[in-house]
């Protein structure tokens, strides 16, 4: 059956974007031999040529998997994205190239969480503006202005996973918590939600952001929001850069309405460390800019690195999707003694009776089948008992089935 199913040591994993060494030890330990581990993003004919012949790739958020660069990746079997977000990935193109794409969403939480506690300090006794002083040889020793945040209401935009911790360490600290999220979610502690967005913003000291990257939430805090905000009022966006209409906070900044803001991601983001940040809020004298980093801490990486890597192995190995962003998930049990295959089909009446003619016409044993299914796409696995002559010609016989995306065998 060897010549039915790829090797592991000939499945070519490409690794962008300096992912930690974690991945490419996991990888290893699994038998996964040929991994190409690069320190940066690449784009263009560049990523094309490499990923050519990949067939799993691991990216950050910086390299971008558009339809037409996933049209050049006719190997291409996995994709990783070793971060939260996953809208640099044109997802709906590979899923139709039968490529599902997997994420961590879980592993940065709390550093993202901790920066979020940080920044609020930080922005509540001024330091931002006490900090460049000091460096130009100044000494603004004052209280003016420089508040605990004790006390203080957190207001939570956003309260899945980053967001309940930021409210778990705020309550901590002795924090009011209010969130809103448009999903019911059940507080943790003493933190309480709010009907309305509005609600939340006529009351909140702090306001942080915690939300996806969705249609919804692209451009979601425009000027009105903004000057929704209690006056005197602080911002801090680490969620996404296309979330806030940064021309709208600088000018809530310059006019005072709002006193400070911390923004950790942008709408437009150099694509490497040696192409100038461009924003019109440097130089604001009570604001963080931070370079999207807040789930950039050792631990974070470490962990995203197993996570991410774990799923692609899972799916490589036993056809598992648990995890996958774009395409129907199925967790598979480890089958000894049989051959697996995977059959992923445009999701067509039919294609499920033709797979089993396929087999039963050839006289093999069904020893299990798993069956899923979304509005495009269908995902088949058979599990056939004994071993199976390479001449019997299934994987003809498979892909010759209308709708056939693509066809994997596993042994």
């Amino acid at each position: 059956m060897s010549n039915l199913s790829l090797a592991k040591d000939k499945i070519r994993i490409l690794l962008l974007e300096g992912i930690h060494q974690n991945a490419v030890t996991l990888f290893k330990s699994h038998g996964y031999r040929n991994v190409e581990l690069l320190p940066g993003a690449l784009d263009g004919e560049e990523l094309k040529a490499k990923i050519a012949d990949a067939h799993m790739i691991g990216i950050r958020s910086r390299t971008k998997l558009t339809a037409e660069m996933l049209e050049a990746a006719d190997k291409l079997m996995a994709i990783g994205c070793f971060c939260i977000g996953t809208n640099q990935v044109a997802l709906e193109a590979a899923r139709d190239k039968g490529v599902p794409v997997f994420n961590a969403p879980y592993s940065n939480t709390r550093s993202v969480a901790e920066l979020v506690i940080a920044e609020i300090i930080m922005l509540a006794r001024g330091i931002p503006h006490k900090d460049r002083l000091c460096h130009q040889g100044g000494w603004l020793k004052t209280a003016d202005g420089s508040y605990e945040v004790r006390g203080k209401v957190l207001g939570i935009i956003g309260y899945g996973h980053i967001g309940s911790q930021v409210s778990v360490l705020a309550e901590s600290m002795g924090m009011k918590v209010r969130y809103f999220d448009i999903i019911d979610k059940l507080p943790l502690g003493n933190a309480a939600p709010c009907d309305s967005m509005e609600e939340l913003l006529e009351i909140s000291d702090y306001v942080t952001l915690q939300v996806p990257a969705t249609p919804q939430t692209k451009n979601m805090f425009r000027r009105e929001q903004i000057r929704a905000m209690k006056p005197g009022s602080i911002l801090l966006n680490l969620a996404r850069g296309n979330v806030v209409d940064i021309d709208a906070l600088t000018e809530a900044l310059e006019d005072g309405h709002l006193r400070g803001a911390a923004i950790d991601v942008f709408p437009k983001e150099p694509a490497s460390k040696d192409e100038e940040f461009i924003s019109p809020l440097r130089g604001q004298p009570n604001v963080i800019l931070t370079p999207h980093v807040g789930g950039s801490t050792q631990e974070a990486q470490a962990n995203i690195g197993n996570e991410v890597a774990d799923k692609l192995v899972r799916y490589s190995d036993n056809g598992s999707t648990l995890g996958a962003v774009n395409f129907v998930e199925v967790s598979l049990p480890v089958q000894e003694g049989v051959t697996r295959f995977l059959h992923i089909h445009r999701n067509v009446p039919g294609v499920l009776a033709h797979i089993n003619e396929v087999f039963s016409s050839r006289g093999l044993n069904i020893a299990g089948q798993y069956l899923m299914t979304d509005g495009e796409v269908g995902y088949v696995v058979v599990d056939i008992s004994g071993d199976i002559e390479a001449g019997m010609g299934v994987r003809k016989g498979l892909e010759a089935i209308e709708g056939t995306i693509r066809t994997r065998f596993l042994k």
